[in-house]
């Protein structure tokens, strides 16, 4: 017994340092990105966060940095991905429970009858312990495969934060540009009224025609229509900002405005540059990093599969007869199992594992160049956005004077109505244009930002 005693001691003095608790943890919640340590094989180093905020201040209109703190909180998507990663975490320490030995504790209870017609009554506990020594790395390969899984799942969560952030994003300037294209909308609306009442003066004076009238009402009317579609577009866009938060359709919340002061400044950095930041930083680049890696440790496993496998057992007892008699069996043995041939399923196992390591790297290298791909898109799109941006403005500019001159003239008898009516209409656009552009802007920059894998909160 002594001798059993001793044998478990030893091995659990050895197998110390393997512990079941994984070496890598998710967030503390599901709104917190997950930070990777220096001891992940996948090193991402740390980058700036890119903000993007409104001119609203803590006491007036929801700004947007509450509206995402909001988001992180409730959207579903970053709780799923938190979930996804926690369950992978267990899967590790499931994994790594392999390199502790198994103890079971079994007890029974005989009565025996003889031939003779005797009877006999036992009572058995035991304790048996089983610990795998020895298999060419299969174990070790299964804890890289658990733990790649886990690394992988903690970057997804990033990059759902990301997706979370960035979806509210769009869909808060997408709300201050309905919001500011109605405004716009409005004042169309005013001078629109404006113009008809000069068309009917001009007709009840007597020099101007029922035709100026007929098409300045119409003209109101338009606008009107217009205004009406952007009021229920802002509808629609507040119930998708509530969504992205996670909250109902319902909830009703007051925003600031689009900001007049865009800080329409060129981007700094050249566009290898951002490229290069792109590959280090995306989360969903990481991912994929780490399943090519998972794949690679699977062929491990399975080469292992056909190589010997070294089991050492243990185990003890204690027994009580009919007669009070009492023994202690105890018994120690060591044993090697080896596939002489299975059919040739581990050639084929093997082989599939092969494939599909190499597809994970060809899945990895295909994200690799779409990744150059979206930082390509987005940076020229918010360059262009930049350009739009000064040139809306012109645009504005001129049209207003355009306008002040065409009304001013009709006001003095040499101009027409249709000449008015055409400033306006260019009026309106060019104002369209304007907020669209501010909008376009900061949709932009925020675009850049998830896409370089910098967009945080």
């Amino acid at each position: 017994m002594k001798r059993i005693c001793a044998f478990f001691a030893l091995l659990f003095a050895v197998t110390a340092c393997r512990t079941a608790q994984p070496d890598v943890k998710t967030s503390d919640a599901p709104s917190k990105p997950w930070t990777p340590t220096v001891t992940q094989n996948v090193a991402i180093p740390a980058v700036p966060s890119t903000v993007v905020a409104t001119a609203a201040d803590s006491t007036g209109p929801i700004t947007l940095a509450r509206v995402l703190d909001i988001a992180l909180e409730n959207n579903p998507r970053t709780r799923e991905a938190w979930l996804t990663a926690r369950a992978a975490e267990a899967a590790v320490g499931s994994e790594q429970a392999a390199w502790l030995p198994e103890v079971d504790l079994d007890a029974s209870v005989a009565r025996v009858k003889a031939a003779g017609g005797s009877s006999q009554t036992s009572i058995g506990p035991s304790l048996a312990l089983t610990y795998l020594l020895f298999d060419f790395g299969g174990r070790d390969a299964r804890v890289e495969q658990a733990r790649q899984t886990l690394i992988a799942s903690d970057f997804l969560h990033n990059q759902a934060i990301q997706d979370v952030i960035l979806q509210t994003q769009q869909a808060y300037y997408q709300y201050l540009d309905a919001k500011a294209q109605l405004a716009a909308q409005s004042a169309t609306l005013s001078e629109r009224k404006t113009s008809l009442d000069a068309a009917e003066a001009r007709h009840n004076a007597g020099v101007a025609t029922i035709a100026d009238v007929l098409q300045a009402r119409t003209a109101l009317s338009q606008a009107q229509l217009t205004y009406d579609t952007i009021e229920g577009n802002l509808r629609a866009i507040e119930g998708a900002l509530a969504t992205a938060m996670g909250v109902s359709p319902t909830t009703r919340f007051e925003v600031g405005e689009l900001p007049n002061d865009v800080p329409a400044n060129d981007v700094s950095d050249a566009i290898d540059v951002l490229i290069d930041a792109a590959q280090r930083a995306r989360p969903d680049l990481a991912a994929s990093r780490a399943f090519a890696e998972r794949a690679s440790a699977r062929i491990r496993e399975v080469r292992s599969s056909f190589l010997p496998r070294v089991v050492t057992s243990a185990s003890t007892g204690f027994n009580i007869g009919n007669g009070g008699e009492r023994s202690t069996p105890y018994s120690a043995a060591v044993g090697l199992s080896f596939p002489l041939f299975t059919g040739w399923r581990n050639r084929y196992d093997v082989r599939q594992a092969e494939l599909e390591a190499e597809l994970a790297r060809e899945q990895l290298r295909d994200l690799s160049q779409q990744v150059s791909l979206d930082v390509w898109t987005s940076y020229y799109g918010l360059r262009t956005a930049r350009q739009r941006l000064a040139t809306s403005r012109d645009l504005l500019n001129s049209a207003q004077q355009s306008a002040d001159v065409a009304r001013a003239r009709y006001r003095e008898g040499v101009g027409t109505i249709v000449d008015v009516l055409t400033a306006q209409s260019a009026l309106e656009t060019a104002r369209a244009e304007e907020v669209q552009s501010r909008a376009d802007w900061f949709l932009s920059l925020a675009q850049l930002a998830h896409d370089t894998g910098r967009l945080n909160r």
